[in-house]
């Protein structure tokens, strides 16, 4: 079990956007009818099932890398860093533009980086940005840039659609069989950007103590997708999970992680003020905080009401508890991930400022959120 410990780096703030088209399980629902009337499923199951009520959709065709460049601006202004200091630009999402080149290029080139920054995509299901935090995170205690900026974004509306589609279509799928596309259903849409910073230059103080990974790839087949595709418009994407077993591994492999979380921050369970958690559903989020021995109360969710946004699902929670208030200075902070693959990493944060300003917004509440780190 790798372990990470970090003596110079802060995260410096934390941004999202969401899109505007808000979906509810009802209405997936709805478009179901023939596979519902058929199997004379009742209304309602989505949402007891997975306790999403609703989730988001960009608009058809958007490229992933039109949102990226609207969060990492907003990153980038809620810090007040100079855009030279960013020395690295990782893109973490599942959704990317195109095969070729990095999504990450075209964001790059939108947030008018330094020519000198290092710019490329990371790609691992849930975790691309927590993954692309701890690289960034790296080069930064090493002393080879000041900062770096990681964000993502996820369009869940092709991977739904799809799913509805071959749901009605296919005459010959049982309810047993239904289950493996429900995870598909809770899927939805958004944007996160994180940056991190050296703590000679932060102004937060909000320091990354220590990161844990470990891997469980022997369940690398309980969740996949189809063939490896662009994002392209003639995108279908298909997905096929065991949820209930990636569930239950998933959370088995956490437990370990945590244990070494925590001896590797110094600090007991007592002493973790605030957690946040990947979103995949409420079972799974009991689950996890259950087996941690973690009060939900401490806990801060947005899967009722955002689905399972992916890579930016943890991030973008981070930052909407944020601007709610659920973190407070000098809280003891654990951001709790796991991907399918099965993989885990967690982060311990000491948190010293939270924001002092509620981001601006323009147009409907959807479009903006930032979490403003600093004073």
């Amino acid at each position: 079990m790798a372990g990470m410990q970090y003596e110079n780096v802060c995260i410096e703030a934390i941004a999202y956007t969401l899109p505007d088209e808000v979906v509810t399980s009802a209405e997936l629902e709805a478009r179901l009818e023939p596979l519902y009337r058929r199997l004379r499923l009742p209304e309602g199951r989505l949402e007891l099932m997975t306790g999403i009520r609703e989730r988001r959709f960009w608009p058809a065709g958007m490229l992933p890398s039109e949102a990226s460049i609207v969060t990492g601006k907003k990153a980038l202004a809620a810090a007040g860093i100079d855009s030279a200091n960013i020395g690295a630009l990782v893109h973490g999402s599942v959704c990317r533009d195109h095969l070729e080149p990095a999504t990450a290029c075209r964001v790059h080139h939108g947030l008018d980086l330094p020519a000198d920054c290092l710019v490329y995509d990371v790609s691992n299901a849930c975790l691309g940005l927590m993954n692309g935090m701890l690289q960034v995170a790296n080069m930064i205690e090493l002393g080879q840039i000041r900062a770096g900026l990681v964000l993502g974004t996820e369009s869940s509306r092709p991977l739904v659609e799809t799913t509805i589609a071959a749901l009605n279509a296919d005459q010959s799928l049982t309810r047993r069989q239904i289950k493996q596309a429900v995870a598909s259903l809770t899927i939805g849409s958004g944007s996160a950007a994180v940056l991190l910073v050296d703590r000679r230059l932060s102004r937060t103080g909000n320091h990354l103590v220590t990161a844990v990974a470990r891997s469980s790839s022997r369940f690398h087949d309980l969740c996949h997708s189809g063939a490896d595709e662009c994002i392209a418009d003639d995108m279908q994407p298909i997905m096929h999970t065991d949820s209930e077993r990636l569930m239950h591994e998933g959370v088995q492999a956490a437990l370990p992680a945590y244990e070494k979380l925590l001896a590797n921050a110094g600090w007991t369970a007592g002493e973790l003020d605030k957690t946040v958690c990947h979103q995949v559903g409420v079972a799974h989020r009991r689950m996890l905080l259950e087996t941690l021995g973690l009060d939900p109360a401490r806990d801060f969710s947005t899967v009722e009401y955002l689905g399972n946004t992916g890579s930016v699902a943890l991030p973008m929670t981070a930052a909407i508890g944020i601007e709610q208030g659920h973190l407070q200075p000098g809280d003891q902070l654990a951001l709790l991930g796991i991907g399918s693959g099965i993989n885990v990493l967690m982060l311990a944060v000491e948190w010293q400022q939270s924001p002092t300003r509620r981001g601006r917004h323009s147009g409907s509440r959807s479009k903006l959120g930032a979490a403003n780190t600093h004073s």
